[in-house]
């Protein structure tokens, strides 16, 4: 990758492009630079970006729709098995997040975007070939893992955006990048919805690997137009050191742990939400694609207003009224679940996808906050709150699948998910105590405002 150019034209001088769409000079702090065309370039990125990442979490997230479509008679699954099905996804996006993130500085975001746009085609097209009646479970599992690759989207989309905005908008723009990829789950949902309504409205006709089949197009669109619309930057550079240095930072770990509450509750009840709909409740596959989707698209519509909220009130209050209320709706489904009252099941789920949302943004905004409190040199702050961005993202990713896994585990022993809700119930409760001794209980000076 070339190193940055010292550009010699006038402040207000556009950016300016060399072959292969990479831009050498960009200067997006220069309020000259940016209103004579940087803003307009950053915001064509912005757009494009979001498109992409929104499809990836449709392909990491598509097996919480496939596994509706999967009759026990017709595949021999248990609800066990798809919950590990579930799960497999989620651990490889999780783990696919950190080589992501470096991935736009050594290949440049808009190639980089290209190329993670183009490995969305092959979970596609191997899921729309190969997920028929009699397939064994182990291709099943290795149809699930592929489909990780989309769960990587999020960190690479996020670390090349951070790149085209200056600081004083970084929020906004980090904030609206976030939620158009969460909405992705919800669209996926919303897919299966389609498709069940196009085979006349019984699971038992629906041909799964029509799901994915209809995303082969959409992948397309989104890397042609990846490929003509957006840019590199040559000033993209990561700071390996910085990754270093950051794990060595207890916040690292605190912040990762908030983020596995917030946003490992909001993909991993993605996830899960239609199979604990069928096996706990009796409801239909049928009805369960008919709710699903809300949960994740009112937790993504959430996401931006968390971090407005941290915003005005302080990012560590919201996160801990966040598990209050995460671990009182909570308390709500465990209640719901043993009285069979669908109503409430579905009100105190519902509300947790709301809350976890809200908790993403807050936690988020959170991450540079303690960085600026602690650290003198506004550089510094900035070069370490970059790479927890980074480690809290992908261990965050991996709670989604360890819900499936305690999912699991639940039905597996009890054949029920109460003690499943029990083990959610506690990690809100840590989490609370966690953010309240830490970021709010008497507060050093150099934490406040955290």
């Amino acid at each position: 990758m070339a190193a940055p150019t010292i550009s010699t034209t006038t402040t207000h001088a556009p950016p300016e492009r060399r072959n292969g769409r990479w831009i050498d000079d960009w200067r997006p702090e220069d309020p000259d630079f940016w209103a004579a065309g940087g803003a307009a370039v950053a915001r064509r990125n912005l757009i494009f970006s979001i498109l992409s990442e929104h499809i990836g979490f449709s392909i990491w997230t598509m097996w919480s729709v496939l596994v509706l479509f999967l009759p026990a008679d017709a595949y021999g699954l248990t609800p066990d098995d798809k919950f590990l099905l579930t799960a497999v996804p989620a651990f490889v996006g999780s783990f696919l997040r950190l080589p992501y993130t470096f991935a736009v500085a050594k290949f440049g975001g808009r190639n980089w975007t290209i190329v993670s746009a183009s490995l969305l085609l092959i979970p596609s097209i191997l899921t729309a070939v190969l997920l028929q009646p009699g397939v064994s479970f182990a291709t099943l599992l290795i149809l699930a893992a592929v489909a990780g690759v989309g769960g990587g989207n999020f960190s690479s989309s996020m670390a090349n955006i951070n790149a085209f905005y200056p600081n004083r908008l970084k929020g906004m723009a980090l904030g609206l990048n976030a939620a158009g990829g969460n909405l992705g789950v919800a669209l996926v949902q919303v897919v299966g919805l389609i498709v069940l309504a196009a085979a006349g409205g019984a699971a038992a006709n629906v041909e799964p690997r029509l799901v994915p089949g209809v995303y082969l197009p959409l992948i397309l669109l989104v890397t042609v137009l990846s490929a003509r619309k957006m840019d590199n930057l040559t000033h993209a550079t990561n700071d390996k050191r910085a990754m270093r240095d950051v794990v060595r930072n207890p916040h690292t770990w605190i912040m990762s742990l908030l983020y596995v509450g917030t946003f490992g509750s909001f993909i991993g009840f993605s996830f899960a939400f239609g199979q604990v709909l069928i096996a706990v409740q009796g409801v239909t596959p049928v009805d369960a694609l008919k709710v699903i989707f809300l949960g994740p698209l009112l937790g993504s519509v959430a996401r931006p207003a968390g971090g407005w909220l941290a915003d005005r009130f302080g990012g560590a209050r919201i996160t801990l009224w966040t598990f209050v209320g995460m671990g009182l709706f909570a308390a709500l489904v465990l209640f719901a679940s043993q009285q069979k009252s669908l109503a409430l099941f579905y009100v105190g789920f519902i509300a947790l996808f709301v809350l976890s949302g809200v908790g993403n943004g807050s936690t988020y905004k959170m991450i540079p906050a303690i960085f600026r409190a602690r650290y003198a040199d506004p550089n510094e702050a900035r070069r370490l709150s970059s790479a927890l961005v980074g480690v809290a993202g992908a261990i965050g990713a991996c709670g989604g699948a360890l819900v499936q896994i305690v999912f699991r585990q639940s039905f597996l022993t009890y054949q029920n998910a109460d003690a499943a809700y029990l083990g959610f119930i506690a990690l809100y409760v840590v989490c609370f105590a966690v953010t309240w001794f830490v970021y709010l209980r008497r507060s050093p000076s150099r934490l406040a405002g955290v």
